[in-house]
C-alpha cells in the first residue's frame, strides 16, 4: 500500500509529498522543490528506501532542488512530459528570477506519457499528462488508495496559473473534466500548494470547473 508524506517548502509553500510502498519501504520525493537537507532528513525519520524523483512538471518551486538530489543521491529523476524541457532548461534562470537561488537543470532519466505507469516498490502509479498549466504537466494517480498527486493543476477551490508560457487555460479545464474528474469522485487529491480536497468537492463547489459551469 501506499504511504505519503507532506512536506511543504521554500517561500511558496510548494506540497512535496514523500511516498512509499508499506510493503518493500522503497519511496520516492514527488516534486522536491527546495530544500534538500530537510527532505532527506524526512526521508531518514521515515526509515525508508529513496529510489527515485518523481516530477509533475518543471516549475522552479516543483523542480527546484530535483538535480542536486538526483547528483548527489545517485537517483533517477521521472517525469515530467518532454512538453516541459524548455522549463527544465530555465531553471537557472528561474532560480534567479524567483529569488531562489541556483538551481541545477538536468535530463531525466526517463520522460512520461499519457498512459504510463511508474513503480514505487510494489505500488503502481498511473500517469495522466494534464497540460494547461504547463505544456508538460503531468499527474500521478494511485487507484488502490485513491490518492492523486496533481501539482498545479487543480486546488481546493482553484486551478492553476495559466499566463506563464505555455499555459492556456481551456487545454487545463480540459485535461481537469477529462483525466482528472474520471479518477472518482472520492479520490483524495494532493495539490501543489495549499489543502488537500477531492475531486467530487471540486465538481460541486470550484468556481471554475464545478459542473454547474458547463
Amino acid at each position: 500500500m501506499l504511504q505519503r508524506q507532506t512536506l511543504p517548502v521554500t517561500a511558496f509553500a510548494q506540497n512535496c509529498s514523500l511516498v512509499w510502498c508499506s510493503d518493500t519501504l522503497e519511496a520516492a520525493l514527488i516534486d522536491p522543490g527546495g530544500e534538500p537537507a530537510r527532505l532527506l532528513a524526512a526521508v531518514a525519520r521515515a526509515g525508508v528506501r529513496l529510489r527515485q524523483i518523481l516530477l509533475t512538471h518543471a516549475h522552479i518551486d516543483h523542480a527546484g532542488a530535483a538535480g542536486q538530489l538526483a547528483r548527489e543521491q545517485g537517483l533517477p529523476i521521472v517525469g515530467p512530459h518532454e512538453g516541459d524541457r524548455f522549463w527544465i532548461d530555465a531553471l537557472a534562470q528561474q532560480g534567479r528570477m524567483f529569488g531562489l537561488g541556483p538551481s541545477e537543470s538536468f535530463e531525466p532519466s526517463r520522460w512520461l506519457v499519457d498512459g504510463d505507469t511508474v513503480q514505487v516498490g510494489a505500488v503502481t502509479l498511473a500517469v495522466r499528462h494534464c497540460p494547461g498549466h504547463t505544456p508538460g504537466h503531468v499527474v500521478f494517480h494511485d487507484p488502490g488508495t485513491r490518492t492523486a498527486f496533481v501539482g498545479d493543476v487543480l486546488f481546493a477551490g482553484s486551478v492553476g496559473r495559466t499566463d506563464f508560457p505555455g499555459g492556456d487555460f481551456d487545454t487545463l479545464v480540459a485535461s481537469i473534466r477529462g483525466r482528472l474528474w474520471p479518477m472518482g469522485d472520492e479520490t483524495v487529491f494532493v495539490p501543489g500548494h495549499g489543502p488537500e480536497s477531492t475531486f467530487g468537492a471540486e465538481r460541486r463547489s470550484n468556481p471554475f470547473v464545478a459542473d454547474a459551469r458547463r
